[in-house]
């Protein structure tokens, strides 16, 4: 079998030679040439332009035998999860041959994988590097050998150029700018048969695939910080941007948003997918967990090691470390003598008639206040009660650690010890 991991949104010419090379291939081993092809959401977090079924049928007309969904990983994970994932399922299905296009030479992107697979390291990868995800295929595509004990054939073709690298991004706005016409110089990067199926989709009123704005905009119109901070992709600053943005109509508010909280466009469309379709941290926790038991999770992707690494990084911080100098002193290897805590107490401040409501095994809310201070939210019987945490120094930094880790699930319930009641703080779960 020879596999080729997609989008296709549209095929365009580029994609037709992506699925010669893997004929060439086919033709000479009397494999099948499968496109797996993303569904629900693109590989960059986003809806699609045109349905899946239409994708299908594109490929199969520029000469794919067999099309298999790959859905449910990109509105809830990063690449850097969903590589392994398809690669993994890749493997197992028994495609031998893996087709891709890059601009670059095979033997530098080998080299550059190399460096990467060497150091266990396949987050981190440079965004100034060339054929940034291509270099992440064939270094995961090494690490997973450990497991099934081969790996997929990788054939590189060069990138596809009419006038320049064909974007498929450049093709869906100029349709869209040209009031849902394709124009001409379009046509030109395009085989017929996706032209017509563009044509035939367009005149359904199918292109282009939406978002859910309604509910993206009464979610984040309405969830309290709390609730937001559940929420996979969300870090504290993201909340509170959006609890300040305010009434939300426009995706386009929504957006501005999350870029004054520092979010890229990747992540932003991923975590607007995530608040789109509810996605919890601890959804996305199962899954990686899931995945790692599989042994497909590569060992600096492990939700442990992100739980290591914001102990390592507050412990750091407590010794007047700069916590950009922790982080790199914890890629290279280095770490701490204890285990992180996954269970701790803290404090609240608390009037005496709140005092009289709480109960031990009430559950809390974590949450950052707007004056950016650790909180947490007790809803009892008679009233709503609001509390900033103490804790001392390291823990409060590494609470703040894992609650912008975007992923890494917290719980929190009231018990009572001898000096009194205190919010008992719960990691993973």
């Amino acid at each position: 079998m020879i596999g080729i991991s997609a989008d296709f949104d549209p095929v365009h010419k580029g994609h037709v030679k992506l699925i010669q090379k893997g004929r060439e291939i086919a033709d000479e081993t009397g494999a099948e040439v499968i496109i797996y092809l993303n569904k629900g959401y693109s590989a960059n977090h986003a809806p699609f332009f045109a349905s899946y079924e239409a994708r299908s049928e594109m490929a199969s007309k520029a000469g794919a035998d067999r099309i298999v969904a790959i859905e449910g990983l990109h509105h809830r994970l990063t690449m850097a999860y969903t590589v392994p994932i398809r690669i993994a399922m890749m493997i197992e299905d028994g495609v031998q041959d893996y087709v891709d296009a890059a601009d670059v030479s095979p033997a530098r992107i080998k080299k550059y994988a190399s460096s990467f697979a060497k150091r266990g390291i396949f987050s981190g990868i440079p965004r100034n590097l060339p054929n940034r995800n291509v270099i992440r295929w064939f270094a995961v595509n090494d690490f997973l050998y450990k497991k099934y004990k081969r790996k997929l054939k990788f054939h590189i073709i060069d990138e596809l150029k009419i006038d320049g690298k064909i974007s498929g991004r450049d093709i869906r706005k100029k349709i869209i700018e040209n009031n849902f016409k394709i124009p001409e110089d379009v046509k030109e990067l395009l085989p017929n048969s996706t032209i017509k199926i563009l044509k035939k989709e367009i005149k359904k009123g199918n292109i282009p695939e939406k978002r859910n704005i309604e509910i993206l905009t009464k979610r984040l119109n309405s969830y309290s910080r709390a609730k937001l901070l559940n929420i996979a992709h969300l870090n504290a600053n993201a909340v509170n941007e959006i609890v300040k943005g305010r009434n939300y109509r426009l995706e386009d508010q929504i957006w501005a948003s999350f870029r004054k909280a520092g979010y890229g466009p990747v992540l932003t469309r991923l975590a607007i997918s995530s608040m789109e379709q509810n996605v919890t941290r601890l959804e996305v926790f199962k899954l990686i967990k899931k995945y790692e038991n599989a042994g497909i999770i590569p060992p600096d992707q492990k939700v442990e090691t992100v739980i290591e690494r914001a102990w390592y990084v507050a412990s750091k911080v407590d010794e007047e470390i700069r916590s950009a100098d922790a982080h790199q002193m914890f890629r290279r290897g280095d770490r701490t003598a204890t285990k992180p805590l996954i269970v701790f107490d803290g404090g609240l401040h608390l009037r005496n008639f709140e005092v009289a409501d709480l109960e031990t095994g009430m559950e809390a809310s974590l949450y950052v206040n707007r004056r950016d201070r650790l909180s947490c939210k007790i809803r009892t019987a008679h009233r709503k009660i609001k509390s900033p945490l103490k804790l001392p120094a390291k823990l409060a930094t590494y609470l703040r650690l894992l609650i912008d880790s975007h992923f890494i699930p917290l719980n929190a319930q009231i018990v009572e010890k001898k000096e009194g009641l205190r919010i008992r703080i719960f990691v993973g779960k």
